[in-house]
């Protein structure tokens, strides 16, 4: 999810530089997305995972 993350930054950075700013305006919102769903789900995985086996 984070790797995904890091490509649409590129992305949006290569549009901003090349003057597409409605390509990379949208490339930095699906980043941002994808970065805090990776966040999420990293924590809750990390949390579940220190549970004592039942």
């Amino acid at each position: 999810m984070l790797s995904w993350a890091v490509t649409f930054l590129i992305i949006a950075i290569i549009a901003a530089l090349l003057g597409f700013s409605g390509i990379a305006g949208t490339a930095v919102n699906i980043a941002w997305i994808l970065f805090v769903v990776g966040l999420v789900l990293a924590l809750v995985f990390f949390v579940i995972g220190r549970r004592p086996p039942v």
